[in-house]
């Protein structure tokens, strides 16, 4: 291959797609972990199928995982350079991610007269003009791949389970990325499978050299620039979930509380409990209870206990948890609550994103119940939101509810490992063992928190629990008494606010428009607006993680603008929340509602026709 074949690019974004078990969750894992080791800044988006056995070869079947890879990248890409489908359904379904012009790569195996018939193909799909419009590469995938089993000896399905490797090798030839860090992958992994090693090893580099024959793809290979602005550090890749446990495990050590997760598997967020399972040696502690009211109430128990105590959660799960959450306000106990939001409601889109439980976390429980909501905005600060999170339960004696979603749970991105030593400190409000003067719900008179006196401290015997209590912990029903104790849990959450940063906007500093995100959508919105400013547009950009309370300076912020558009996955919550607090700044709104994130593409045009 010599150096005048190689394209060189800012970036480029990969889409796998075929059946579910075709492997393109793995396939796009690998690539991207390829990518980071060699220099690249990444962030992948997979797309799960929401049936968990559709028929085969059917598009409600169609798995698929999306790798943007380059110098710099803030979300997943909006549509492919390359697709990769592995057959009829999944080639039908995803053509639509497709840049015109776009390398396309399927298995020409698969595109059977049945399997075309069940993706509902009624003729060739490979016709002139789509052939004028994209570089296609019919690959015999299957037909090498149980060539190459008959060789390593072993059976047919075995076989077949490596496809997904050839078309990796393709992929790592047209990317003029090298094999050897997936052969240590493949080597670890199956190292009591000796055979399994030999096969995807031998079908990865057929992959290979099969595209190094193919003249077309001489032409197509492209050189992706590698990041030049990471910091010096340790970097791995990480999912979404996998960072929030890990917030939680560094906010454990920090605060000196050992951590307990009581929750039950939720579709996106069963991850979080799986990854803290792994580290019992941490002091870990995770159950796995029975139902999502049983999770919650057992970390309540953990918190009463003292424990930095959280559940995890997606939208349906948050609602049966809301009775519970009431208690941990009426309690003011420190508690976690993580909810991965997915498309509702009801069981609506178990594997698709949304930020629809906005309007849940603010408002979704009986009587006058305020707590802190925060948001988390890539899949790697995850890891810190997680860890504010914690920090803002245990100092100020409230539950905290993390919102993440499917987009950022399930994707990955680069992460840089933090030394412990520069993570802030973490002061939990614990109560003195012998104090006299200890009363429940005696108060801090700058945050209004109360102390955390733990079963066996010494002298501090007290009540909480569901009813409403006095100040010196004993039951009372007494209206004036009640109004108290109401106005001092919603003056505690407004307090909150005292330690959070002031709001920041990013963009032109005389812009005519405001673009207004929050939690996992700062990717897009970031590059769509560096974008316009780039072609002379005047656009700033103002993204909160902080939503309940909103950091002080927020109304002071939104009234130096005249035009403000407010952009979620959702049908205008936030916008909604923001017009209930400044009724005074008009605010228009941009929403989308497809379980899908959004693109830069329709942000840009959207924000265009704002500006005239």
């Amino acid at each position: 291959m010599s150096e005048n074949q190689i394209i060189n690019k800012e970036d480029l974004v990969v889409r796998f797609a075929g059946d579910s078990g075709d492997g393109m969750q793995l396939s796009g894992t690998l690539f991207s972990d390829a990518s980071a080791l060699t220099g690249n800044d990444i962030a992948t988006f997979p797309d799960y199928p929401a049936e968990i056995r559709a028929p085969h070869n059917t598009i409600a079947g169609v798995s698929g995982y999306q790798v943007h890879v380059g110098n710099h990248i803030y979300s997943s890409g909006d549509k492919c350079d390359i697709l990769v489908a592995m057959n009829p359904a999944s080639f039908k379904s995803n053509l639509k991610w497709a840049k015109r012009g776009a390398t396309v790569i399927v298995d020409i195996d698969t595109f059977t007269e049945e399997a075309l018939q069940k993706a509902g193909y009624t003729d060739d799909p490979f016709t002139d003009e789509f052939e004028r419009a994209y570089t296609i590469i019919k690959a015999p995938i299957t037909s090498f791949t149980s060539r190459i089993g008959d060789a390593v000896g072993v059976d047919k399905k075995t076989a077949e389970k490596s496809r997904n490797m050839f078309a990796l090798g393709i992929i790592f030839y047209a990317t003029h990325k090298a094999l050897d860090h997936t052969f240590a992958y493949l080597e670890r992994k199956f190292a009591k499978k000796p055979q399994v090693v030999q096969l995807n090893k031998a079908v990865l580099t057929e992959g290979y050299e099969y595209a190094d024959k193919l003249e077309v793809m001489h032409s197509h290979i492209v050189e992706v620039a590698k990041a030049d602005q990471m910091a010096k550090g340790r970097y791995r890749n990480i999912t979404g979930n996998v960072a929030t446990a890990w917030g939680l495990l560094a906010a454990s050590e920090k605060s000196g509380r050992r951590l307990f997760l009581g929750s039950y598997p939720i579709t996106p967020a069963t991850d979080i409990m799986v990854e803290l399972a792994k580290h019992k040696s941490l002091g870990a502690r995770v159950f796995q209870a029975e139902d999502e009211i049983a999770g919650i109430c057992s970390a309540i128990g953990a918190s009463y206990a003292g424990a930095l105590a959280c559940t995890s959660t997606s939208g349906p799960g948050l609602s049966l948890k809301s009775e519970a959450l009431g208690l941990a306000v009426m309690t003011e106990l420190p508690l976690v609550v993580v909810d991965v939001q997915r498309g509702g409601p009801s069981t609506g889109l178990p594997t698709k994103t949304e930020q629809s439980d906005l309007a849940q976390a603010l408002y979704g429980r009986n009587g006058e119940a305020p707590l802190v909501v925060v948001a988390a905005s890539s899949s790697a600060n995850c890891f810190y939101w997680a860890y504010e999170a914690a920090k803002l339960a245990l100092e100020h004696m409230t539950p905290v509810i993390l919102l993440t979603d499917g987009y950022l749970g399930n994707g990955s991105q680069l992460f840089r490992i933090p030394k412990m030593d520069d993570m802030p400190a973490i002061s939990p409000r614990l109560a003195t063992p012998g104090d006299t003067e200890y009363r429940p719900f005696k108060r801090d008179p700058e945050t209004f928190a109360r102390q955390w006196a733990l079963p066996g401290m010494e002298g501090l015997r007290h009540r909480v629990g569901g009813l409403e209590k006095a100040p010196e912990g004993n039951l009372s029903t007494d209206p004036e008494n009640h109004a108290l104790m109401v106005r001092n849990r919603q003056e505690k959450v407004n307090r909150v606010a005292n330690y959070i940063p002031d709001q920041t906007v990013t963009g032109n500093p005389d812009a005519e428009l405001l673009v207004v995100g929050w939690g996992g959508t700062a990717g897009a919105l970031t590059l769509a607006v560096e974008e316009l400013n780039n072609e002379g547009k005047k656009v700033a950009y103002t993204h909160f993680n902080y939503i309940c309370p909103l950091p002080k300076n927020t109304g002071d912020l939104l009234r130096r603008y005249k035009k403000i558009v407010v952009c979620e996955l959702n049908s205008g919550q936030f916008a909604n929340y923001l017009r209930s607090q400044f009724p005074e700044c008009a605010m228009t709104q941009y929403n989308k509602v497809m379980g899908l994130p959004f693109e830069v593409g329709e942000l840009k045009e959207h924000f265009n026709s704002l500006l005239g």
